[in-house]
């Protein structure tokens, strides 16, 4: 006698299995994806205001952060067990590896980097809210709309305590590392 399903069942993935499936060859080389809480994700398109402003802020980040710090670029972080997020950029502390031996966790991060142009709710609503229960020390969503950065900080289960926007001429600095700032208005150029 078999069991009645009145609903499908679903089945979160755990980060160690995405990981595995992509080790594996599961996925096409070609496809965007990142695991938020045991959900495989596709990751919209990259358009040229996206790509654009990553490469200034890798570029103004590395520069400023030097040896202090390891700029991650559309890299993955392993936030839990079930989140394997691919931020635009984040901030990690050194490590002799340069984290070849195993993905950077939260404890990594100093600094974690999302840039919006289509995707702000998601970004906003989804990614800085699961990047607080992780325990990471700051995010910063660069909404491309608004030319302007979102700055979150001191992280809590339900989200970020404090938070605020910074555009214009106005310097912003990694509370991790203080003297790593960057001019807001560089990242929108033109």
């Amino acid at each position: 006698m078999s069991a009645v399903l009145e609903y499908p069942q679903r089945h979160a993935i755990s980060a160690e299995e995405y990981l595995r499936m992509g080790e594996a060859g599961v996925f096409a080389p070609e496809a965007r994806l990142e695991l938020i809480e045991g959900e495989i994700v596709e990751m919209a398109p990259i358009g040229s205001a996206h790509a654009g402003t990553v490469a200034i802020l890798g570029r103004l980040l590395g520069r400023a952060a030097g040896d202090q710090a390891i700029v991650w670029v559309q890299n993955p972080l392993v936030i839990g067990e079930r989140s394997v997020p691919q931020p635009d950029l984040a901030l990690l502390e050194p490590r002799a590896d340069s984290y070849t031996r195993s993905h950077p966790t939260p404890a990594d991060v100093l600094l974690v980097v999302e840039v919006s142009d289509t995707t702000l709710a998601f970004d906003l609503g989804t990614k800085v809210p699961l990047y607080a229960r992780a325990g990471i020390a700051e995010a910063w969503v660069v909404d491309l709309q608004a030319r302007a950065v979102r700055v979150f900080r001191d992280p809590g289960s339900a989200g970020y305590r404090t938070s605020f926007t910074v555009s214009g001429a106005a310097k912003l600095g990694c509370a991790a590392l203080p003297e790593v700032a960057i001019a807001v208005a560089a990242l929108f150029p033109g």
